[in-house]
């Protein structure tokens, strides 16, 4: 079995519920003339475009409250629209499924940095990257671009995805990310969760977990 059927098949293994579906969502008809207009005129390229922008890269790991504003006004009616399904037709490009996993993942943590719901559609982003890899498409992502759509596995939680993400950037060379990909699975390995996420969901910080975060080493997002 070469390497690409490995990964299908412990995606599949992993979660058998990540087969999402090309179509679907809220009817067209259930939203205003304004909305549908809104989203009519935005598209995947439009967003990918933007968060390349070397306005937005300059800020990815070094945002400012005005660019959070920014990504606010601008795209918080396109996350509310994905996380309702209007746009699930994006999965059917590779295309599509980076900007959604921009959308899922990358959008929230800006618009709502501190609070829980910077967190709310990590699993969603996290399905799209699998669905993504389980229809061939990381082959069709521009190198440059290729870190956006195999980041919400180093964000999740879970241990397996952890690994595949580790595994994901060794095996694209995307040097830059590997050593920020195997901390995060260390971090997991460890305390089985992100201990710097804790005050922000509401979550009791264990003793160990507080030396942690207490110390020098600990990472803050």
């Amino acid at each position: 079995m070469n390497r690409k059927k490995k990964i299908i098949a412990k995606l599949r293994k992993q979660d058998k519920r990540a087969n999402i579906k090309k179509n679907g969502g809220i009817k067209s008809q259930y939203i205003s003339k304004n909305y549908q207009q809104k989203l009519a005129e935005t598209s995947a390229k439009e967003v990918i475009d933007y968060w390349y922008s070397d306005k937005i890269k300059a800020s990815w790991f070094n945002s400012t409250p005005q660019i959070d504003a920014e990504i606010k006004t601008k795209y918080e009616f396109l996350w509310e629209s994905a996380l309702k399904g209007l746009v699930d037709n994006w999965q059917q490009t590779a295309e599509g499924c980076l900007a959604l996993c921009i959308i899922f993942d990358q959008l929230p943590l800006n618009m709502y940095r501190g609070k829980a719901k910077s967190f709310q559609t990590e699993r969603k982003a996290i399905k799209i990257t699998k669905y993504a890899i389980e229809q061939g498409f990381l082959t069709n992502i521009k190198a440059e671009q290729l870190a956006f759509i195999i980041m919400p596995l180093m964000h999740s939680e879970n241990l397996d995805d952890q690994n595949l993400s580790v595994e994901l950037f060794k095996q694209y060379n995307l040097t830059e990310n590997i050593s920020f990909a195997e901390h995060h699975q260390n971090i997991i390995k460890t305390y089985g969760r992100f201990p710097h996420r804790n005050q922000i969901l509401e979550r009791k910080t264990t003793k160990k977990e507080q030396k942690y975060l207490n110390s020098e080493k600990a990472f803050t997002g």
